[in-house]
C-alpha cells in the first residue's frame, strides 16, 4: 500500500449501530458528526494519506454494536476502501490489541487526526492513550459526537455537556482540538504537516 506522507486519520467507531436510538437514547450531539467525518475521510483519500478504520466489536450480545448484529457495520457514509486498514477492538482503546500503534511506528506517522464515537468513551480513551504513546494527537470536536447520559444519582447530563467537559479535559494536555474547517482550510494548502501550519483554536 503506497501512500503519501501525511498524518493518520483514526476513524473510531463510526458504525450504523449508534444509529439505534431505542438503545443509545435520541438526545445526542453533533448530528453531523459522520457527515464531517465523511468529509474529512474524503480529504485523506484526496491526498492518499494513511487511514485507519477502527470497529467496536462489542461482548455484549444486547449490544447493537455487537459482530451478530446489523449495526456492528461501518456506517456507509465512512465505509472502508480495499486499501483502507481495519483494526477490531472490544475495549475503549484504539491501540489495545489491535496493532495500531506497531501499523503506525512501521509507517514512521507521529501526528494523529481523530474523530468518531463516542467522545466520552472511546474517543477520549484513544487520545488520552496517543498522547501518552508519544503521537502528536488533533481531536476533530465537530466530527465526534456522544449520547445524554443519567447519573447515579438520577441527574441528566446533556450530550453537549458531556462532549464539551470531554473535549476541555483533553485540550491541549492530551490533543489539539481543531474543527472540519480548519482541516478543509489546511488541505488547500497542501500541507503534510499539522503542526507546523495550523494555529489551533478551540472556537475554530
Amino acid at each position: 500500500m503506497n501512500q503519501s506522507k501525511g498524518p493518520a486519520l483514526i476513524l473510531i467507531d463510526i458504525q450504523k449501530g449508534f444509529e439505534d436510538i431505542s438503545y443509545w437514547g435520541d438526545h445526542r450531539n453533533n448530528l453531523k458528526a459522520e457527515q464531517n467525518a465523511s468529509e474529512i475521510l474524503g480529504i485523506w483519500r484526496k491526498n492518499n494519506f494513511p487511514v485507519f478504520h477502527i470497529k467496536h466489536n462489542s461482548t455484549n450480545p444486547d449490544s447493537p454494536l455487537h459482530p451478530t448484529n446489523p449495526g456492528n457495520k461501518f456506517n456507509d457514509l465512512v465505509n472502508p476502501q480495499p486499501n483502507e486498514t481495519i483494526l477490531d477492538k472490544n475495549v475503549n482503546s484504539a491501540f489495545i490489541g489491535t496493532g495500531l500503534k506497531e501499523r503506525l511506528d512501521v509507517l514512521g506517522i507521529k501526528q494523529l487526526v481523530i474523530v468518531g464515537l463516542t467522545t466520552d468513551h472511546c474517543v477520549s480513551t484513544t487520545v488520552r492513550m496517543a498522547a501518552n504513546l508519544g503521537y502528536e494527537a488533533f481531536l476533530v470536536h465537530d466530527a465526534a459526537a456522544t449520547f445524554a447520559k443519567v447519573n447515579f444519582d438520577g441527574t441528566l447530563y446533556s450530550a453537549d455537556l458531556l462532549h464539551q467537559t470531554a473535549i476541555t479535559s483533553l485540550n491541549e494536555e492530551f490533543a489539539r482540538i481543531i474543527s472540519t474547517e480548519i482541516l478543509r482550510g489546511w488541505s488547500s494548502r497542501n500541507e503534510t504537516d499539522l503542526s507546523e501550519d495550523l494555529s489551533v483554536s478551540f472556537r475554530s
